[in-house]
């Protein structure tokens, strides 16, 4: 999960973390449409999965989740 300059939160999944957050910042990719107008961003969050499949249950699951749950996600330093 990336807190974003405008202190939003944005939820993706990559199999490789230094470089998203880096294409999110601008640096050698494009990032998502979200990010881009909301730079810089910052992970806050990482969750490791198995499989790309379970990996996408989970980002579905976070975005279902309401700010407080987000941020008390970012909180426990998982």
């Amino acid at each position: 999960m990336l807190r974003c300059a405008d202190g939003t939160l944005y939820t993706g999944i990559t199999t490789d973390i230094a470089r998203r957050v880096a294409e999110h910042n601008g640096e050698g990719g494009l990032g998502a449409r979200y990010t881009r107008s909301r730079r810089p961003v910052q992970l806050v969050y990482v969750e490791a999965a198995t499989d790309r499949a379970e990996a996408a249950r989970r980002e579905a699951a976070i975005k279902r989740l309401d700010r407080v749950h987000k941020l008390a996600l970012c909180a426990s330093g998982r």
